[in-house]
């Protein structure tokens, strides 16, 4: 893969990551449904994936790193299951903010698990992901539903960041298609069971949805997340990834007329900006 298209794969990337608060309001499903659904065709896709694109061999893994992709699936499909309930609570543009906060989160959690200490820019970008977070709801008020949509999203961040710090650490030496792979099956064992009962009800255009999330939100950006790295550097992978709540902010106003308010918009910026910036100053 050249630099160019690597480029463009990253992007595509970002914007089908942008997407899936889309696809998740337009499967009008239970969060546990449209978490299993995604769960199911992404390891679909994960195989077909790494075999044509990847040439990916699975290999043999201990019982310590198959325990800590499983732990990952688990936070994985807690991540998702958060993120749709703030979807349905609250519409994707606040869900896709709240959960931009995740870089804010790994930072605090690598100085705290992983005796990193961060430096001032990485400090001063927890700042200003924190004011971005306090204009995109006009007031704190659990009982309204911009203020519960927007704390199920922080909290989809957090156990992403969690997901992130724990793969950084348990996952050497295993292809990255491979541990995304056992841990959507982790996702599809654990929230089966949950959505089992309401599956036989579920329509087919729920299902193509969830489809769509499988395939392309989770198969099909992985695969180009995991080829661009391999000929970009991280930090600008990063910066491209800030652009996703753009990305779904953009399509939720286009889809669901959900105008963004300019405390929204002001506090989107400044979440945005601080990846951004950050990605670009810190050295990976």
């Amino acid at each position: 893969m050249t630099p160019s298209n690597a480029l463009w794969a990253i992007h595509l990337g970002a914007l089908l990551f942008g997407l899936s608060g889309i696809f998740g309001k337009l499967a009008d499903s239970a969060p546990e449904i449209i978490t299993a659904g995604r769960s199911l065709f992404a390891v679909l896709a994960l195989l077909v994936f790494a075999r044509l694109i990847g040439n990916v061999r699975l290999v043999n893994l201990g019982i310590k790193q198959t325990a800590a992709l499983a732990l990952g699936g688990a936070l994985l499909g807690g991540h998702w299951w958060a993120f749709f309930e703030a979807v349905n609570v609250s519409g994707v543009a606040i869900a896709t903010l709240g959960f931009a906060s995740f870089p804010a989160f790994t930072v605090l959690l690598e100085n705290l698990l992983l005796r990193e200490r961060a430096n001032a820019i990485e400090y001063a970008m927890i700042g200003l992901v924190c004011l971005g977070l306090m204009l995109v709801t006009p007031h704190f008020d659990l009982s309204s539903q911009a203020t519960s949509g927007l704390l199920w999203a922080v909290f989809s961040g957090f156990l992403f960041a969690l997901l992130s710090v724990l793969n950084r650490a348990s996952t050497q030496g295993v292809e990255p298609a491979q541990a995304a792979l056992y841990q959507n099956i982790t996702v599809a064992l654990l929230f089966l069971p949950l959505a089992w009962p309401s599956l036989p009800q579920t329509s087919a255009h729920n299902w193509l949805w969830m489809a769509m999330l499988g395939i392309l939100c989770t198969g099909l950006a992985h695969t180009l997340f995991v080829a661009s790295l391999r000929v970009l550097k991280a930090r600008t992978t990063a910066v491209i990834f800030a652009l996703e709540p753009v990305y779904g902010i953009a399509f939720a106003w286009l889809l669901f007329s959900e105008q963004p308010t300019l405390r929204m918009l002001a506090g989107g910026l400044l979440i945005v900006s601080a990846i951004f910036i950050s990605a670009r100053l810190v050295k990976h």
